[in-house]
C-alpha cells in the first residue's frame, strides 16, 4: 500500500469550544424552556416569527415550488418510501415454545414520537427531509416533528417545507441548531417529547444530539461526511475524479479517498480533480478545494484484496466500487455505511433520490453500525408466558442459580410459585429442608 496523496489533517469532531457552548445552551433551555429557545432563535437564526409553521404557510410554500421540482421531490419520496417499506417487511413478530408450556416471543413497536432535524445553512437539504420523515412515517411513528433553520425574513425555504409536508411531518418548526434539537427533545411548543432524534447537522447539532443521548435516543453520533472510491484499471478516470469532487463539496472537513490498483488511473485523477474543482461555482469551490487539499488521500494497492482490506479499515460512510466483478466486491466488503456498485450508480444518487437512506455512519462508525432505517424507529421487545407445569423447572433452576449468586430475593420469587403451584412437594432449591 503506497500513499500517492496523503491527508494533511484529519476530520475534527470534538472541539472543546463547541462542547462548552452546546452544554451551556442545553442547560439554559432545560431551565428556561421556550423562552430560551426563542432567544437563541433570534440570536442564531435571526428569526422572531412563528415557531410552529401554520397550515397557510405550507400551502403558500407549495404554491412557490415549481411543478417540475415538485415532481422530482415526489419521485425521490416514492423511491425512499418503497425501500423503507421493503425494510419494514423484514421485521416480524414471532413466538416460539422454548419448552413445553413456556412460550416466548418478540414484538415490533414503533417509538411514539420522533424529531427530525433537516439542515439548512448553505444548502437547502430537501433530501434530508425526505430521508428522515418518510422513514419514520413508514415505521409507523404516531407523531413526527421536524425542524429546519429559518432564513431571515423568509422562514424555512419553500422546497423544504413542501417536502416536509409531503412526507408526513405532523408539526414543522422554524428552528435550527441546538435550539431546534432541544425543543423537540423537551417537547416544547406543544409537542410530545421526542423518543428519538434523527437527521444530519453541523457540529453543534451533532454535539447536542450526543449530549441528549440517553434522555432521548438518536440515530448515531455523526461527524463530517466521508466517501471512498475503489477503482481498478477498468474505471473511467474522469468519472472517478468527478465523483470525488462531488463529495468533497460537502465541506472543508469532508474526507474523500481513492483506493486503486492502477497507478496510471491514480495519476490522471490527481491531475484532473483540481481542474474540476476550479470549474465549480464559487460557493462550492472553496469547500471542495479545502477538502481535496487537506483531507483527501490516494492509495495505491497491489490488488483487489489489498484494496478491500483498506476499505474495511477505513469503514467509509459511502463506498463506491468502480471495478470489475462487482459480485466479488459485494460479497467481500464488510465495513461501510452504504455501498454503490458500478459506474452506473453514484453516491449522489444515494444522497438524493435512489431509495436507501443517506443518513449514514461517519468517522469509521460503519465498523459497528449501519445507517438510518425503519429499524431505528422500531423497538424489538420481548414477552413470555408459562403454564404451571413449565414454571416448575424454571423455578427450581432460578432458585438455585439465584442463591449461588447471593440473590435471595430472586430465589424467593421462585420459591413462592413452587409453594403455591405444588403444595407439599419437596425441591432442591439450594437450601436445606426446602419444602413447599
Amino acid at each position: 500500500m503506497i500513499y500517492l496523496k496523503q491527508a494533511a489533517t484529519t476530520p475534527e469532531t470534538d472541539h472543546q469550544d463547541v462542547r462548552d457552548l452546546v452544554q451551556v445552551m442545553l442547560a439554559r433551555i432545560a431551565i428556561s424552556g421556550e423562552e430560551a429557545v426563542r432567544d437563541y432563535s433570534r440570536t442564531f437564526d435571526k428569526w422572531s416569527g412563528d415557531i410552529i409553521v401554520p397550515p397557510e404557510s405550507l400551502k403558500a410554500a407549495a404554491d412557490q415550488v415549481p411543478e417540475r421540482l415538485k415532481e422530482d421531490i415526489r419521485f425521490a419520496h416514492a423511491n425512499i418510501r418503497r425501500f423503507a417499506e421493503a425494510q419494514k417487511a423484514t421485521l416480524s413478530d414471532c413466538a416460539v415454545e422454548i419448552l413445553p408450556g413456556l412460550t416466548a416471543g418478540q414484538k415490533q413497536i414503533p417509538v411514539s414520537a420522533a424529531g427530525c432535524y433537516v439542515p439548512g445553512g448553505r444548502y437547502s437539504h430537501v433530501a434530508s427531509a425526505i430521508m428522515t420523515i418518510t422513514t419514520a412515517k413508514v415505521a409507523g411513528v404516531p407523531h413526527i416533528a421536524a425542524c429546519s433553520p429559518p432564513r431571515p425574513g423568509l422562514g424555512i425555504p419553500p422546497a423544504i417545507l413542501f417536502a416536509m409536508d409531503l412526507c408526513g411531518a405532523d408539526v414543522i418548526l422554524n428552528l435550527g441548531g441546538v435550539q431546534g434539537v432541544a425543543a423537540m427533545a423537551h417537547g416544547h411548543f406543544g409537542l410530545p417529547r421526542a423518543d428519538i432524534l434523527v437527521g444530519p447537522g453541523n457540529q453543534y447539532v451533532a454535539e447536542a444530539k450526543r449530549m441528549l443521548f440517553g434522555q432521548v435516543g438518536i440515530d448515531m453520533f455523526a461527524g463530517p461526511t466521508d466517501s471512498m472510491i475503489l477503482a481498478d484499471a477498468s474505471a473511467d478516470a474522469e468519472m472517478v475524479a468527478c465523483d470525488l469532487v462531488g463529495q468533497a463539496e460537502h465541506g472543508y472537513n469532508s474526507p474523500v479517498w481513492l483506493v486503486t490498483s492502477d497507478e496510471a488511473l491514480a495519476q490522471r485523477v490527481i491531475l484532473r480533480v483540481p481542474e474540476l474543482i476550479a470549474s465549480l461555482p464559487e460557493v462550492n469551490r472553496e469547500s471542495a478545494r479545502a477538502a481535496w487539499d487537506n483531507m483527501a488521500e490516494v492509495i495505491l494497492c497491489t490488488g483487489r484484496e489489498d484494496m478491500a482490506q483498506v476499505a474495511d479499515r477505513y469503514a467509509p460512510e459511502h463506498l463506491h466500487v468502480q471495478a470489475l466483478d462487482l459480485d466479488w466486491w459485494l460479497g467481500r466488503l464488510r465495513a461501510y455505511g452504504s455501498l454503490f456498485l458500478g459506474e452506473e450508480t453514484t453516491v449522489a444518487f444515494g444522497d438524493k433520490t435512489s431509495g436507501p437512506n443517506h443518513v449514514l455512519p461517519t468517522s469509521g462508525a460503519a465498523r459497528y453500525t449501519g445507517g438510518l432505517s425503519v429499524h431505528k424507529f422500531m423497538k424489538t421487545v420481548t414477552w413470555q408466558r408459562a403454564t404451571r407445569a413449565a414454571a416448575r423447572p424454571l423455578a427450581e433452576a432460578t432458585a438455585r442459580i439465584s442463591r449461588l449468586e447471593g440473590m435471595e430475593g430472586h430465589a424467593r420469587s421462585a420459591d413462592i410459585r413452587l409453594a403455591k403451584f405444588f403444595p407439599g412437594e419437596t425441591f432442591d432449591l439450594g437450601v436445606e429442608d426446602a419444602t413447599a
